[in-house]
């Protein structure tokens, strides 16, 4: 019976013993001398001094929402962030919790300096606009919101009222997620999530979809024609509540946006071209919209696959991965340029570009086991090979083929590669040359790639590896010294994309750069490279082991048919139904 909050102004507004004089006058008042006795015993509130022995006593609530960012690294089309804005609490706290399961064994230099530029635009973004800030926190969210939602610290005097945030549909997030949610069932905090981080909510889309879930462009077109046009991106808020008092002066000490020194990394080896944050994203969005000719000419294909300063294509994907950039603002961006004109169509387009994340997501969502052959019905059983010499030079970019060394090595050197620089090297670590698991390079690529995402990552590398329902035939490979005319499209006779990445190269002549172990020894010796010496042998015959893997390919499907086990698309759905508030 906590009648006193409530009639008497909260602890928020008086001190305890005003309060508790207060509450014995009116118990008096209303039950009588001798029930307040009883009153007061049975019914005290936690904040009376009336506690159990050994147990701290509990703090009031605060009146404050908490905003809890993660992938959502931006103000603008920010459900939760608007949400707790509506609700009006008095206070607002903007956190980020920095989760040692992303440390530097698992996450390259290049990808977490990206995340900590845009955790230092966000908080700059909220002290210029708002007068508030990110309040960054380290640790396992379980822990970090242990503590948070039950006493309020290391922020709050009190827990909060609400905690709020985007929903992410990752399997570990999902994990989670569930055990922040349920410490706050626990504490009695009210929790709001909300779809963004995609055009559709996942979980909606593929109700209307009958639980079909798509896993080519002509069924994602038509879902998105089912579904409509997303819905518009949500403005940036106007104002935002407040920080409680004497939190703000503490931010620079406890709660600041760390260094990549602080996080164990070393400096990146060199100035990233593609720099963190919404204000970037939002500023490289509105150049590349300007461009129409671009924007409605681009057909990916097309794009050449060893253009690095600047890349061919529009180089947005980081921005989304982290949420620095709305997927429904560009959207809609795209919609505006499109208007009244010729444009191209998915799946070439950069509409389409955005289908086939959705298609990622979706899928990602609903297949059991995605990300591992082992229980995904989505993936074909295939009998890769291990072999760890092979998985190293592949990964050091030291396999003898230029193309896929300069490739590998951009992508440790830089975090970003064209995705057809992305096909060429997959193709040859698993079907194409190596026949090493996919899962293996998925998880390199995981680690170094700016744009690393889950769902758009695994569905490539499927994909690529030909065990999925939308792969390419098994028996398409790409040669790993590409011709100008190859659909890898490298359009570069001089080699400057291989001179850069690969600079033991780079006096090779040209006519020998893609395949230098053909030069003459006195060409090698002219080019200060000596084969086998300076630059590594190829690691396979590729006309020769192409063939044996296609054969293995081909023989696996056969026994796979014989035995009766076979993948599927993952055209049903298994997402758990659960209530959440959007």
């Amino acid at each position: 019976m906590h009648l006193w909050p409530c009639c008497f102004g909260g602890p928020a507004t008086h001190p305890l013993p005003v309060l508790r004089r207060r509450a014995q006058r009116c118990l008096r008042g209303i039950f009588g001398a001798a029930a307040l006795a009883a009153v007061c015993l049975t019914s005290a509130p936690a904040a009376f001094p009336v506690t159990a022995v050994g147990m701290p006593p509990k703090r009031p609530p605060t009146d404050a929402a908490v905003v809890w960012f993660r992938k959502c690294l931006r103000l603008h089309d920010n459900a939760a962030l608007v949400e707790a804005v509506e609700v009006a609490p008095q206070h607002v706290c903007p956190v980020f919790v920095i989760d040692p399961h992303f440390a530097p064994g698992s996450v390259g230099v290049n990808r977490f300096a990206f995340l900590l530029e845009s955790l230092r635009d966000l908080d700059c973004q909220l002290r210029k606009r708002y007068g508030s800030r990110l309040l960054v926190l380290r640790g396992k969210p379980e822990t970090v919101f242990g503590s948070l939602l039950q006493t309020g610290e290391p922020v709050l005097k009190g827990k909060p009222r609400l905690l709020m945030w985007e929903r992410d549909t990752e399997p570990y997030a999902r994990k989670r997620d569930a055990a922040v949610e349920k410490l706050a069932e626990e504490n009695g905090v009210e929790v709001r999530t909300f779809a963004g981080h995609t055009l559709y909510d996942p979980e909606e889309a593929i109700k209307a979809n009958k639980g079909k879930v798509p896993n080519a462009m002509p069924a994602m077109v038509a879902l998105a024609k089912l579904l409509g046009d997303p819905p518009m991106p949500l403005k940036t808020p106007a104002k935002l509540p407040s920080l409680p008092v004497g939190v703000p002066a503490r931010v620079d000490k406890a709660f600041s946006v760390p260094s990549l020194e602080e996080m164990g990394y070393d400096p990146p080896p060199e100035k990233s071209s593609f720099p963190g944050g919404e204000s970037a994203g939002l500023l490289r969005l509105s150049e590349k919209l300007k461009d129409s000719a671009y924007i409605c000419g681009f057909q990916k294909p097309k794009t050449r696959s060893t253009a690095f300063n600047p890349p061919s294509t529009t180089g947005l994907s980081p921005y989304l991965k982290f949420g620095c950039v709305s997927a429904r603002h560009f959207f809609y961006g795209l919609k505006n340029v499109y208007a009244r004109k010729k444009h191209s169509q998915p799946p070439e387009s950069l509409l389409g570009q955005l289908y086939f994340r959705e298609i990622a997501y979706l899928q990602g969502f609903s297949v059991p086991n995605f990300e591992r052959q082992a229980g995904n019905p989505a993936c074909k059983p295939i009998p890769w090979g291990k072999n760890p010499k092979l998985l190293a030079a592949w990964e050091q970019g030291r396999t003898g083929f230029p193309f896929i060394d300069a490739a590998m090595r951009q992508l440790t050197r830089v975090g970003w590669l064209h995705h057809l620089a992305r096909h060429a090297v997959a193709c040859f670590l698993c079907r194409g040359d190596l026949w090493l698991s996919w899962e293996q390079g998925r998880d390199v690529f995981d680690k170094y790639l700016l744009d690393a995402d889950w769902s758009i990552n695994t569905m490539n590398w499927l994909a690529l590896s030909g065990a999925a329902p939308w792969s390419p035939p098994f028996f398409r490979v790409y040669n790993p010294a590409p011709k100008m005319d190859s659909a890898l499209n490298v359009q570069d006779p001089e080699g400057n994309y291989i001179r850069e990445f690969v600079p033991e190269l780079s006096k090779m002549p040209k006519e020998y750069i893609y395949t230098p172990w053909t030069a003459p020894l006195e060409v090698q010796k002219a080019a200060k490279c000596i084969i086998g010496k300076d630059y590594p042998r190829p690691v396979v015959d590729h006309a020769k082991v192409s063939a044996e893997n296609i054969a293995r390919f081909k023989r696996a499907l056969s026994e796979t048919k014989a035995t009766g086990a076979k993948g599927s698309s993952g055209a049903s759905s298994r997402s758990a139904k659960r209530p959440r508030k959007a």
